[in-house]
């Protein structure tokens, strides 16, 4: 899959960055951190340029967040019910629910980086949920920052070892997500045990 996505970059440039950034936020099973990895890498060759890599990632990854927000102000409840009818999706739904829940703004803020794999369905949820629009982009917009630097400029500084790079992003940025959500979710359990006490 990286030897592919390598090659689309490499043929059509700033186009599958911004393809890759948008829909992946919009739930599509696409790998972007590799796709931004390797648009800073060929910035570093010289290939792309590194303002336009990260601009474009950037000005797509947002795109791609809100369109999921309307989608979900516009589907509303029905449209979580038809997201529920799988089950792996059902899970990923009711994680993000809860993280809107509890967290409001800062959970859309931490969705598009440290829980990336939320990401998606924090913005359906969020527009489903009738958060401000203006809320919603201003967090957005800052966490899709540190989600676009970071990768772009790992990609540029680290160039010459990208697959290597590509392989440890992967395994500890799966590893980071999973003890974020197993967090999150811990402590959701511990609030509704205190709550059930509370009512005891």
């Amino acid at each position: 899959m990286t030897e592919t996505l390598y090659a689309l970059v490499a043929d059509w440039g700033l186009w599958i960055v911004a393809a890759s950034a948008f829909l992946s936020c919009l739930a599509f099973p696409i790998p972007t951190f590799a796709v931004m990895l390797a648009g800073g890498a060929f910035a570093a060759t010289g290939d792309l340029t590194l303002w336009s890599v990260l601009v474009t990632a950037y000005l797509a990854a947002i795109a791609g967040d809100n369109t999921g927000y309307h989608i979900g102000r516009l589907g509303g409840a029905p449209l979580l019910a038809r997201l529920r009818a799988a089950p792996a999706r059902a899970v990923m739904v009711d994680r993000a629910e809860e993280t809107v829940r509890t967290w409001g703004p800062l959970g859309v803020f931490f969705s598009t980086w440290l829980v990336a794999p939320l990401g998606p369905y924090v913005n359906f949820i969020s527009g489903a949920a009738g958060m401000r629009w203006g809320t919603f982009l201003a967090w957005d917009a800052a966490g899709e920052a540190i989600w676009v630097t970071g990768y772009v400029l790992l990609g540029y500084i680290f160039a010459e070892k990208l697959d290597v790079l590509t392989g440890l992003v992967g395994d500890w940025g799966g590893l980071v997500s999973s003890v974020s959500i197993a967090v999150i979710a811990g402590f959701f359990l511990i609030r509704a045990m205190l709550n059930e006490g509370d009512e005891t």
